[in-house]
């Protein structure tokens, strides 16, 4: 099968792209700079420019692009990085696939559970409908900006991931340095949601989903078993075999992180519901699980 992926140099798309490529499929990857390799597109997100001579033969497209959310603090102009890198780079996606004499088979857009918000104790699934506050609002503007490509009879899937388990990379490898010390612990008063997935099953949930049978819509990329911060930051301590006392209050994460704090102390209890109704298996299942497989 011949794939285009967008954010091949990150964490989820450089495993997606070596995963692939473990098995025979011909993966093209779009840069944001002049094509220099046979395996390269060029394309602008905020130009909504894609060389689309690049994509023919295409069956499937997985976009994965876009600026980190928790990289920078979330000033006025960083926010609007982080809507210009997913909203109009989906859309210029879209409309470009749209373009095309023969279109892909599939558009795979890799947004985010921070479309539901803050869920508090509730556990929810693809049923349920949007929260509120800036993330959950981008990512509805960011599905709907693939308009274009579903309008042109693309099947379109959107990978709403959670929280990534992996060693090196995302906002979960920023926690294992701390844990290796002994500097970890829980983040404001423990009881917020998680809903972490191991990088292999997530990679493996992106391939399945590349399946003319699978689901289309939103499906989200989570484990089956949420946990409270609490509870992850004692599966850390287990296995790394770390003490987790250091605990981060609230107010110092608001001061440190000013209004990405309300994100991180913000709870997201997320189930996988369709991905399991279609018939996924996880191979790393809990915490516990994914934190071992991150190590190896």
């Amino acid at each position: 099968m011949r794939i285009a992926v967008t954010g091949s140099t990150g964490l989820i798309g450089s495993a997606l792209t070596r995963s692939l490529r473990s098995e025979g499929h011909d993966v093209v990857r779009l840069v944001r700079r002049p094509a220099a390799a046979a395996d390269e597109v060029e394309w602008s997100p905020k130009r909504q420019y894609v060389d689309t001579a690049g994509l023919a033969g295409c069956e499937a497209v997985v976009h994965l692009a876009g600026a980190g959310v928790g990289d920078h603090r979330w000033t006025a102009a960083y926010k609007r990085e982080l809507r210009d890198s997913r909203v109009l780079g989906t859309a210029g996606l879209a409309r470009a696939l749209a373009s095309l004499d023969a279109p892909p088979h599939t558009l795979l857009v890799g947004t985010a559970i921070g479309y539901y918000g803050d869920t508090g104790d509730r556990a929810v699934d693809e049923s349920a409908g949007p929260g509120t506050g800036f993330l959950a609002e981008l990512c509805q503007e960011w599905e709907a900006a693939a308009g274009p490509a579903q309008e042109a009879g693309i099947r379109t899937v959107f990978g709403r991931t959670g929280l990534v388990v992996a060693r090196k990379g995302g906002a979960w490898g920023r926690l294992f340095p701390l844990f290796k010390l002994g500097l970890g612990g829980r983040l404001g008063n423990g009881r917020q949601y998680w809903s972490p997935i191991a990088l292999h099953d997530h990679v493996a949930a992106l391939r399945f989903l590349l399946e003319e049978d699978a689901p289309a819509g939103p499906v989200n990329l989570t484990g089956p078993e949420p946990v409270t911060n609490a509870e992850a930051t004692a599966a850390m301590g287990r296995v790394l075999r770390r003490p987790t006392v250091c605990a981060v209050p609230a107010p110092a994460l608001r001061v440190a992180l000013g209004e990405f704090a309300g994100d991180v102390l913000g709870s997201q209890r997320v189930l996988p519901a369709r991905l399991r109704q279609a018939g996924f298996t996880f191979a790393f299942p809990t915490v516990d699980d994914a934190i071992r497989a991150a190590l190896r």
